[in-house]
């Protein structure tokens, strides 16, 4: 299939192959007909397949009827997004799409002056690329209105809800018309913004080119088991061992980043990092000297890292592992992209064991273990593959004890169905079950539910299950030991 295919205008076209695209990728096959029939969309799919475009392409194509009608001022679509990076991303389609069009846009996010936003907006525009608190903000300054909104595109849905935007999302959709088209686009999609959609979507068509667990195929994925204090000297040896063009190095703290930034360059490797601390201005820079190759490394967070679109990036670095399994498929998503290979590289350390084995297990990927420098590496490398065996033999025998535990203490000593007889005085079966310490023969149970049993009798205090209870008291008359109490039926 092709984008001519798609029935797209000839200006999009024109666009579109000047970017250099000869055909869809599948969200984009999949989702721009949805999208031109006017219906509610949910769809997920990886990272760097191509969501911006499958929803850009026909908002513009669709906006460009409404323009060509009558040009009414307002804002006709919203994009919401999580972070500044991915606004900006977003904004860079819109210019490369519609520059053949009279669609215009602007993009408003936090962390700069809001006059050149409000000067856009006061201009006039149809399609508003925002961040939550930016557009809450220009919106109760009277600034912003939604209320001829006809597209609304809630991007990176699952991250919005990580990132703790839920709140603000509840808040700007009263201000939204009723009658509107609603997009869902997600890499992936758990089960906490089902909820959230439905009070969004309208009968929406749901399409999932790749499932949640999904990580890309052409990534070749390495894990190195280190001691924490360790990662250092390993990130340098990784660095200058392989032939890295571009690599993203993945931190989990702002902190991190920088103490990993400022090793780099101490070593002579030039690397800059990028988080929410830092200005627009210095995040802007990082980005543009690493797209531009003046650096080849980049430090980022999760949360700043999304919306990073750089070509041919080569390599990403998870130094810490995330503690959630589906972050891993964003972070590696970043190389690979449009079928192209790539390789990510993991440090786990002994803290992170149980977030690789939950990565493992989520995403089904082949994960090549490296040698392990030292011993300590080896232990850690150990306690992942213990995580990694099969539950066959384990899980057999936790259902032995599990029924020795759940068999029923006056069956245990029956066989072939029939009571065995009591010869001798000896006890049933090897524990002595069926008789107390003092020799003498337990009551019935029929006996002890009946209230027959008398209480001056020198035994054992019985269980609910009728056995004698060791740890009630003894046959001797010494003080019973503290433990649970037990229900007498």
């Amino acid at each position: 299939m092709t984008f001519e295919n798609l029935k797209l205008s000839e200006a999009l076209l024109k666009a579109v192959s000047e970017q250099g695209y000869i055909n869809p990728t599948p969200i984009q096959a999949e989702a721009i007909p949805i999208i031109l029939e006017g219906e509610d969309l949910f769809g997920c799919a990886q990272t760097g397949t191509g969501k911006t475009a499958a929803f850009s392409i026909p908002i513009i194509q669709l906006l460009e009827k409404q323009v060509g009608r009558t040009r009414k001022h307002g804002v006709k679509a919203l994009i919401l997004t999580p972070t500044r990076e991915l606004a900006i991303q977003i904004g860079e389609c819109f210019d490369a799409y519609a520059t053949h069009t009279l669609i215009t846009h602007t993009v408003i996010f936090g962390g700069v002056s809001a006059k050149p936003q409000i000067d856009a907006l006061r201009r006039g525009v149809d399609v508003v690329i925002a961040t939550p608190g930016r557009l809450l903000d220009l919106n109760n300054q009277g600034h912003l209105s939604l209320k001829d909104l006809s597209f609304f595109v809630l991007d990176e849905a699952d991250r919005m809800l990580d990132m703790g935007f839920i709140h603000d999302i509840r808040r700007i959709l009263p201000l939204l018309p009723e009658k509107r088209q609603s997009l869902f686009f997600s890499a992936t999609m758990p089960s906490e913004i089902v909820g959230l959609a439905s009070k969004i979507l309208k009968f929406p068509r749901k399409i999932e080119v790749t499932p949640v667990s999904s990580t890309v195929d052409k990534i070749e994925q390495h894990v190195y088991f280190v001691e924490k204090a360790d990662k250092r000297n390993l990130l340098i040896e990784v660095l200058q061992q392989h032939d890295i063009e571009s690599v993203l190095i993945f931190s989990r703290t702002k902190h991190g980043a920088d103490r990993i930034s400022k090793m780099l360059n101490k070593e002579g490797i030039k690397a800059d990092a990028i988080h929410g601390d830092k200005s627009q201005t210095a995040r802007q820079r990082a980005l543009s000297n690493f797209k531009s190759k003046e650096s080849k490394v980049l430090i980022a967070t999760d949360i700043a890292a999304r919306g990073i679109d750089v070509d041919h990036l080569s390599h990403v670095i998870n130094y810490d592992i995330p503690n959630i399994a589906e972050t891993y498929v964003h972070r590696i998503g970043r190389t690979g992209r449009a079928g192209r290979e790539g390789m990510a590289i993991s440090f786990c350390d002994t803290e992170e064991v149980e977030y690789l084995h939950q990565i493992k297990k989520l995403t089904g990927a082949k994960i090549n273990i490296n040698d392990s420098h030292n011993a300590a590496s080896k232990i850690i490398m150990d306690a992942f593959k213990a995580m990694q065996l099969p539950k066959t033999m384990t899980k057999a025998e936790g259902t032995q004890s599990a029924s020795r535990k759940k068999e029923q203490p006056w069956k245990r000593g029956k066989k072939d169905g029939k009571p065995q007889s009591n010869q001798g005085g000896k006890s049933q079966g090897q524990g002595g079950k069926s008789q107390s310490a003092s020799g003498k023969p337990q009551q019935k149970r029929d006996d002890r539910r009946s209230g027959s049993a008398s209480k001056s009798e020198n035994r054992r205090p019985e269980n609910r299950w009728g056995k004698s209870d060791r740890r009630s008291g003894s046959a001797s008359g010494k003080p019973a030991q503290r433990g649970p109490q037990r229900e007498r039926r």
